[in-house]
C-alpha cells in the first residue's frame, strides 16, 4: 500500500497528484529490479506535505547494489512517467548505505517518508556524536557561507538557501534535545525556544517573500550568522 501524502495549498487541491504519480512509479521500479529492490522512499517538501506547485519529487530507491547499468535504466524509467522534469533523489546500494556518513544519515533516515520495505534497521546505527557532528557540519556550513554571502555574494537566493538549511539543523537540535524529531515545520515551531523558533519562522517568511529578502537582505543574514555562531560554539567537538 502506498504511503499516502495529501496537502491543499488555498484551499483547493494541487493540480499534481504525488500519489498517482507515486503508485505509477513504484510499479514501474518494482518490475525493473524486481527482487533486488530493498527500499523506495520519498523526501523532501512531498514528502513532508509541506509541497508547492513546483516542487521537486525527491524519490529514494535502494537496492542490494548498484552499477552504472543500474543508473542507465533507472533513468530511462524515469523517462517513461509524467513530470520526468520534477524528478529528482537518491539511488544506493545497501551496504552503501550501511557504510554511509552516520551525520548526513540522520537527516537522511528522519526526513524519508517509506513508501516500500523499511531501512528502520539502519537506525540503530546512529549515536549521539553523530547528531552532534550533523549539527556542527550544518552550521559550520551556513556560517561559512553566510558571512561570504555578506562580504561578497550579496545574492538573496543564496540567503533564502541558507535559511532552509538552518531548518534542518534545528529538526537535529530538537532531536537532541528531546528524542523527537518532528518533521512539519508547523509542528516543530510551538515546541521550540525563541532562539530557533525565530529562525525558523524567518524561514518560513523568506521562503514565501522574496521581496523582503532583498529589502532586509542584511539584518536577515545577521540574525542567521549570529544563530550559526552561537550554536557552533554550543556544539563544539569534544
Amino acid at each position: 500500500m502506498i504511503y499516502s501524502v495529501k496537502y491543499r495549498i488555498c484551499g483547493q487541491c494541487m493540480s499534481f497528484d504525488i500519489d498517482t504519480w507515486m503508485e505509477e512509479y513504484l510499479e514501474k521500479v518494482k518490475s525493473l529490479f524486481g527482487s533486488r529492490l530493498v527500499f523506495v522512499g520519498l523526501q523532501g517538501s512531498r514528502g513532508r506535505g509541506e509541497a508547492t506547485e513546483d516542487s521537486d519529487i525527491d524519490a529514494v530507491v535502494i537496492l542490494d547494489r548498484v552499477d552504472v547499468q543500474d543508473l542507465k535504466a533507472y533513468s530511462a524509467v524515469l523517462d517513461t512517467l509524467p513530470n520526468r522534469e520534477m524528478a529528482c533523489g537518491f539511488i544506493s546500494g545497501r551496504q552503501e548505505l550501511v557504510n554511509w556518513e552516520k551525520s548526513d544519515f540522520f537527516q537522511f533516515y528522519h526526513d524519508t517518508t517509506p513508501i516500500y520495505g523499511n531501512i528502520g534497521f539502519l537506525l540503530k546505527t546512529i549515536k549521539k556524536e553523530d547528531i552532534h557532528r550533523a549539527i556542527r557540519i550544518g552550521t559550520c556550513n551556513i556560517y561559512h557561507v553566510c558571512g561570504h554571502n555578506m562580504v561578497h555574494e550579496k545574492d538573496a537566493k543564496m540567503l533564502k538557501s541558507l535559511y532552509k538549511a538552518a531548518s534542518f539543523a534545528i529538526q537535529a537540535i530538537h532531536y537532541d534535545q528531546t528524542g523527537t524529531y518532528v518533521k512539519l515545520k508547523s509542528e516543530l515551531i510551538p515546541v521550540l525556544g525563541p532562539r530557533d523558533r525565530e529562525i525558523l519562522q524567518t524561514g518560513i517568511m523568506v521562503k514565501t517573500q522574496s521581496s523582503v529578502v532583498q529589502s532586509e537582505f542584511e539584518p536577515l543574514s545577521e540574525l542567521l550568522f549570529n544563530w550559526a555562531a552561537e550554536v557552533i560554539i554550543e556544539y563544539k567537538a569534544d
